[in-house]
C-alpha cells in the first residue's frame, strides 16, 4: 500500500505526543481536532439533510444528530480508513472526493452527499475497504458511541440505514449470479 498522510494523527487528542502505530484516522480516535484538520463552522442540520440517509429525520432528529459530529477538513491524499481496521469513525462527505480501495483494487468513488464507515460501526467488524481523499475535502465525523446513539435516537435513520444495507446486500447477491 502506497505512504499517504493519515488521519490518525490529526485525531490523536491527548495522546498526540504518544508514538502511533496505526496509519488511518479510526485506530486511535480522541475527538479533538489538530494540525491540518480542523474544526469547521457550518450549518450541519442543513449539510445532513441533503444526504439520503438523513433526509427522513424529523427537525427534532437532524438537531440530536448534528450535536455528535465534528466537522473537518483533510487535505488530498489523507488515509481516512484502512482496510482491516476496527472502525470507529463514521464520515458524511460534504465537498470533495475520495477513492474506495479493497485489496489494491479501485471499487468506488465518493463525494458531496456519500456517507462511508457505517458498516464497520454497525457490525464491529473490520473495515472493508480502504478509502483515501482525492482532493480536499470537508467531511462531517461520528464517532461509534454517537452514532449508535444517533440510531438508537431516530427510528427514521435506523429505517434508512436498514434500506441502505438490504439495497447494498442485494446488489452483491446479484453480481453473485451474473
Amino acid at each position: 500500500m502506497r505512504d499517504v498522510p493519515s488521519l490518525r494523527k490529526h485525531y490523536a487528542g491527548p495522546q498526540a505526543l504518544t508514538p502511533i502505530k496505526s496509519r488511518s484516522a479510526d485506530h486511535h480516535y480522541a475527538g479533538r481536532v489538530s494540525g491540518t484538520v480542523r474544526s469547521m463552522g457550518g450549518d450541519a442540520h442543513s449539510d445532513l439533510r441533503h444526504v439520503w440517509l438523513f433526509s427522513g429525520c424529523s427537525q427534532v432528529e437532524l438537531r440530536r444528530i448534528t450535536k455528535l459530529h465534528e466537522r473537518v477538513v483533510v487535505p488530498s491524499g489523507t488515509l481516512l480508513v484502512e482496510q482491516g481496521e476496527v472502525g470507529l469513525l463514521f464520515f458524511v462527505v460534504l465537498s470533495g472526493t475520495a477513492s474506495v480501495v479493497r485489496d489494491g483494487r479501485l471499487v468506488s468513488s465518493l463525494g458531496p452527499d456519500d456517507y462511508f464507515g457505517e458498516l464497520a460501526l454497525l457490525d464491529d467488524g473490520p473495515r472493508s475497504a480502504s478509502v483515501t481523499s482525492d482532493t480536499e475535502m470537508t467531511l462531517l465525523v461520528i464517532r461509534r458511541r454517537h452514532f449508535q446513539r444517533a440510531l438508537q435516537g431516530s427510528p427514521a435513520l435506523t429505517r434508512r440505514l436498514l434500506r441502505a444495507m438490504a439495497n447494498r446486500l442485494r446488489a452483491v447477491d446479484e453480481l453473485a449470479y451474473l
